[in-house]
């Protein structure tokens, strides 16, 4: 089969070349075997500056786990908004807890805390019940960022994917699957045609061996007493090469795909514990998905219209210039909150019922402790 036959095909059209002249032979770059009795050098603390291959679209690309070279994508990726704006909702329905929600709410609290009397949720008289119904906004931006980096894998005897098979595809012309909409997800791709052989491995200068100071533990690197570790030879196996010697250069474009989420939830000044309000779920009552959305308006809390301008605002600056942006959500959510005030045996309390879940705060709650000493 010719080398044509097995390597991965893919179109030259809006590719980039490999510079080839980069391929030559240079000092260092190629090398001959360590022999066995060459074992006393100190083991490198570091790969050699070998002269990677200079690919097109992949400048700057650097041999490691640094994390990667960014690949903002091109121009013509950028994401436009489609379409329009959804129609404005004009009908905000504000349902408010009912008095025996309230009470049952409570009786259940109580019953949950294994020191709490039941009787004041049970005995209570309600005086106000005042809604302080809130709202939560949420602006999902679902983006892909892809970056580059040389890997190395011990060579045993596979075919390289070399330039001389074509020129490798541009970062963001390499088709990968995208998972579930605003879910995280991260998959690495080998970039065709961009591996290459390197003969020696910088760590063992090509013996397959590790050097002195690693001997064999089993036998001392005497290589005596039937070792099966180091087959006795006295060393232990090069794992960087896998004791092949060699090392195969090649690209890897990790694609990323990640849900940036803002949420903003308005202040009703209601004495409330705002962080509680993450515990619960709401009634979605808007709801916006494109591939950008456009900022909400006109809503009776004028705090979430300025926190869907600020989110939009905030997101774009933060990955415009960096990542595609694939898909944007946002909601709101009406999060039902009532502050129930009552009197039990001549005194005055309150307490709050927030969430579609009905959870209960209550502070000040009167017989906490309904234990007796014995």
């Amino acid at each position: 089969m010719a080398a044509e036959d097995r390597a991965i095909r893919v179109s030259s059209q809006g590719y980039g070349a490999v510079d080839q002249m980069s391929h030559a032979s240079a000092e260092g770059y190629f090398g001959a075997i360590v022999p066995d009795d060459i074992t006393s050098a100190e083991e490198p603390s570091a790969p050699p500056a070998y002269p990677m291959d200079d690919v097109s679209g992949y400048e700057g690309t650097a041999l490691g786990d640094g994390g990667g070279k960014d690949l903002p994508p091109p121009p013509d990726l950028v994401t436009d908004r489609g379409g329009g704006p959804p129609l404005a909702q004009t009908d905000w329905n504000i349902p408010a807890v009912s008095e025996d929600a309230a009470k049952e709410a409570l009786i259940q609290y109580a019953a949950s805390k294994c020191c709490y009397s039941s009787a004041p949720a049970k005995e209570m008289v309600f005086r106000t019940l005042q809604p302080f119904n809130t709202y939560r906004y949420r602006l999902e931006t679902f983006t892909e960022s892809r970056s580059s980096e040389w890997k190395t894998t011990p060579y045993k005897g596979e075919f390289v994917d070399s330039f001389l098979l074509g020129p490798a595809p541009l970062p963001w012309t390499i088709q990968v699957e995208v998972p579930t909409m605003f879910t995280d997800n991260i998959t690495r791709v080998k970039v065709p045609h961009t591996s290459s052989l390197k003969v020696q491995c910088w760590i063992c200068h090509g013996s397959g061996k590790q050097l002195s100071k690693d001997r064999c533990t089993h036998c001392r690197g005497s290589g005596r007493n039937r070792c099966n570790s180091c087959s006795g030879s006295g060393h232990k196996t090069c794992k960087t090469c896998a004791g092949k010697g060699q090392l195969l250069y090649y690209i890897e474009l990790q694609v990323k795909w990640k849900n940036n989420v803002f949420e903003y939830v308005a202040d009703q000044r209601s004495g409330f514990p705002a962080d509680l309000f993450k515990e619960v779920t709401g009634q979605k009552m808007f709801v916006d998905e494109q591939s950008m959305v456009y900022p909400v308006v006109n809503f009776p809390d004028p705090s979430i219209s300025q926190a869907s301008q600020n989110a939009l605002v905030q997101h774009h600056t933060q990955f415009a210039s960096t990542s595609r942006v694939l898909r944007q959500r946002q909601t709101i959510e009406l999060i039902p909150l009532t502050k129930a005030e009552y009197e039990w045996q001549g005194k005055r309390y309150s307490y709050y019922v927030y969430g579609d879940e009905n959870r209960v705060y209550a502070e000040n709650y009167p017989k906490k402790c309904c234990c007796s000493i014995m």
